[in-house]
């Protein structure tokens, strides 16, 4: 047997030997494929298998039309009336599908009956009504158009390959015998109407399935775009949010999807899932899966395939989805026909929520609308997760033990890491009277006045903190991974504590390291430092030191050059309007910067890009803050702001349509200064000139406004400014504050 090649145009036929079993796959492997003798078993790829009852002639087609897809006997190129009527679980509709005289003689169009895409034609009179979907490659015939021959023959002409069919009966020309199924028409006095069947009750896929194993795993939202190939996918995912158990958001921009994804893991430990098609929606993905890996956010990509019978060659939108995706995700599989449906999708969110990082599965076209088996039930997390409680080594607590007991100074550093057990760490620091150095993730952890919160500590940060660690003589580190953005000193004696091994004096020796859950190490460290520490009181010096920084934070507040407002002004108004428990994303640039400096927090969550700082992150990662805020009942009176540059901004800002139309509660505080301001800094620091930075602005209040949105645009500091970022947060929908701002005074 010679294994065809692949082809667009037509279905392919090939003869076969009853009782042969051979193999449909990707295997890459074979010279004949898609066809294989299945030697390749045992690789990462599952094959198909067929084995004819009979010597024939089959065929390689997408026609779906078949119970063994790709393979097809061609007994689906003519679909008679009396072929519908003998399959069971259907009934016969009458459908409205044009008003009288809509159509011209000799003209086609695409309707709608139901759930069934016809090509509606009109030719010598009467109507008729096409499957719309050439059996080639589906092109959609009712975007074609009828043209006659010289010989008078009148053919309609499928858009995407010429082929022709009748168009009243359907038929192709000659000895051809791929034509499409037709279906009764009734012209009535209030229009045209087509009769076609319809299942009674929708059949379930695998990737029915799949969905209600990923609700069941507690995924609440999906952001994504739906498209050609992801339709069965995305149908289940319409099940489910019909069902009300899931919420779909529709986005402008696959990258936006990714994002939000992010933002909503980073605020709540638990994943979202982002959708996409093959090819570029997959790929436009990327950015925002490597903020949430680099971030230890779980996020589930769940990205459409092209038909598999067309990989290798190099398919429209074709793209190794596998290998593009391999570097980001921690987990990554192509679901097929034989696979365990709901254990992958087990798998998939194990290896999020586990390691905190990224999966992906990928759909073929054809797999998602494969029927799932009778019977075949979901899977769900019970049994399949363990308690994180790490405790640490007793060698290792006593050590640190030895070191805080003699310690007059200690300081504690706390990361993103320590987000959830601060209220232990807090404890320790008031046992030693220490003061609370965050990073710049950690922003938030401790509210500012807290009386040993010293702020920010490295290029985002205050002097206060800067201070504290100098004159600190120990160094206890809780979740922080030594980013040289942060500059914690490898000088002093430090005893670090992580719950990731690989993270303990990863660029630099440490004194004590510490392998533990961060919660439980601080509560073993206070049962076992003695009643009589050496530690002073550093308290007072704290005080007096954030005392200095606030007067010089109301200095640069009053500085006006006339070209806009001060950061700081900006941040100490924002400062005093923002709920003291909202939650704030934001963005790469200046206005990071100036945040961390600037900023005095309460008790706000901060996300942001930490270790990629990708630029654009900021608004769409407040759509995903949003979703929590939803999807969780704990979270459900958290105003939601956003905060960036104009150049932020400007990369996701058709996302803002996207927020309008789901009713988001999200205020946008956005710093214009018409540059990338922070790029043109670095420029100056390294003596070149400024070059390319200035940037071509529209009004993005009226943009906001256009888009159905709250606008407002400030250029003043004072009463002004205060009062538009209060009106902008109580508004109840999406709102932007636009803001001019200086780009030197940051």
């Amino acid at each position: 047997m010679k294994a065809p090649k692949i082809a667009d145009t037509k279905p392919i036929p090939v003869e076969l030997k009853a009782g042969t079993t051979v193999y449909w796959c990707s295997c890459g492997r074979s010279k004949t494929q898609p066809l294989c003798d299945g030697s390749h078993q045992g690789s990462e790829f599952t094959p198909l298998a067929f084995t004819p009852e009979k010597d024939d002639k089959y065929f390689l087609c997408q026609c779906k039309h078949t119970g063994n897809p790709p393979f097809c006997d061609g007994s689906h190129k003519q679909i008679s009336d009396a072929d519908l009527d003998a399959q069971e679980g259907l009934d016969t509709v009458w459908h409205k599908v044009a008003e009288p005289n809509d159509l011209r003689d000799g003209e086609v169009r695409t309707a709608q009956a139901g759930s069934k895409s016809l090509a509606l034609t009109r030719f010598d009179g009467s109507y008729g009504a096409l499957d719309n979907a050439c059996p080639h490659q589906g092109g959609p015939l009712g975007e074609g158009s009828i043209e006659c021959t010289g010989e008078g023959d009148c053919w309609l002409r499928c858009p995407w390959h010429g082929w022709d069919f009748h168009p009243l009966t359907g038929k192709s020309p000659g000895s051809f015998g791929d034509g499409v199924a037709i279906y009764p028409v009734d012209e009535r006095d209030d229009g045209v109407y087509v009769q076609v069947k319809e299942r009674r009750e929708r059949v379930r896929t695998v990737s029915d399935v799949m969905i209600e194993t990923l609700v069941n795993w507690g995924v609440s939202h999906v952001f994504g775009m739906v498209g050609h190939s992801n339709l069965g996918l995305a149908d289940a995912i319409r099940e489910q949010e019909a069902a009300g158990k899931l919420t779909y958001i529709g986005i402008r921009h696959e990258g936006a999807a990714a994002f939000a994804c992010s933002g909503f893991a980073k605020l709540t430990g638990r994943p979202a899932a982002c959708l996409s098609i093959a090819g570029p929606g997959a790929t436009n993905l990327l950015t925002g899966l490597w903020d949430a890996k680099v971030d230890r956010a779980p996020v589930l990509a769940l990205t459409g395939q092209v038909n598999t019978q067309v990989f290798g060659p190099g398919a429209f939108q074709e793209i190794d989805l596998a290998d593009a995706f391999s570097a980001v995700s921690a987990f990554s599989q192509t679901v097929l026909p034989n696979s365990r449906h709901a254990e992958l999708m087990t798998l998939a969110l194990k290896h999020a929520v586990v390691e905190r990082d990224v999966s992906h599965l990928i759909f073929p076209d054809e797999v998602q609308v494969i029927p799932a088996a009778e019977g075949a039930a979901p899977s769900a997390p019970d049994g399949r997760l363990g308690h994180l409680d790490i405790a640490p080594s007793e060698t290792s607590i006593q050590a640190a033990v030895a070191r805080i007991r003699v310690a007059e100074r200690p300081a504690i550093v706390v990361g993103y890491g320590a987000r959830e057990p601060m209220d232990a760490v807090i404890q320790l620091a008031q046992r030693l009277s220490a003061p609370v150095l965050t990073t710049f993730k950690a922003k938030g952890q401790i509210p500012d006045d807290h009386p040993l919160a010293a702020g920010v500590l490295g290029r985002s940060g205050t002097p206060v903190a800067s201070w504290c660690m100098n004159e600190s003589d120990l160094l206890i580190v809780f979740g922080a991974s030594f980013s040289n953005h942060t500059g914690i000193t490898p000088k002093k004696p430090i005893i670090q504590v992580d719950l990731d091994p690989m993270a303990l004096g990863k660029f630099h020796p440490v004194e004590v390291p510490v392998w533990g859950e961060i919660e439980v190490t601080a509560q073993r460290l206070l049962a076992e430092l003695p009643a009589t520490l050496a530690a002073v009181d550093q308290r007072p010096a704290i005080a007096e030191r954030q005392r200095l920084w606030r007067e010089e934070k109301v200095r640069r507040a009053e500085r006006d050059r006339g070209h806009g407002v001060s950061s700081a002004a900006i941040f100490a108004a924002l400062s005093r309007a923002c709920p003291e428990d909202a939650v704030i994303a934001v963005d790469v640039g200046n206005n990071t910067y100036s945040f961390g400096r600037y900023f005095e927090c309460q008790r706000q969550s901060v996300l942001m890009s930490g270790y990629l700082g990708s630029i654009g992150f900021g608004f769409p990662a407040a759509m995903g803050a949003w979703a929590a805020t939803q999807a969780i009942t704990a979270q459900a009176e958290r105003r939601v702001i956003s905060i960036s540059g104009d150049g932020g901004f400007g990369q996701y800002l058709a996302e803002f349509t996207t927020a309008v139309k789901y009713g988001m509660n999200i205020t946008h505080v956005l710093l214009n200064n018409n540059e990338l301001g922070k790029i043109s800094k670095e420029q100056r620091a390294g003596n070149w000139p400024v070059w390319q930075t200035s940037l071509h602005n529209p009004d993005f209040a009226e943009f906001a406004r256009n888009c159905g949105g709250h606008g407002v645009r400030v250029d003043t500091a004072g009463e002004t400014l205060e009062k538009a970022l209060r009106e902008a947060i109580a508004h109840e929908g999406p709102a932007l504050v636009e803001i001019i701002s200086d780009v030197d005074l940051v």
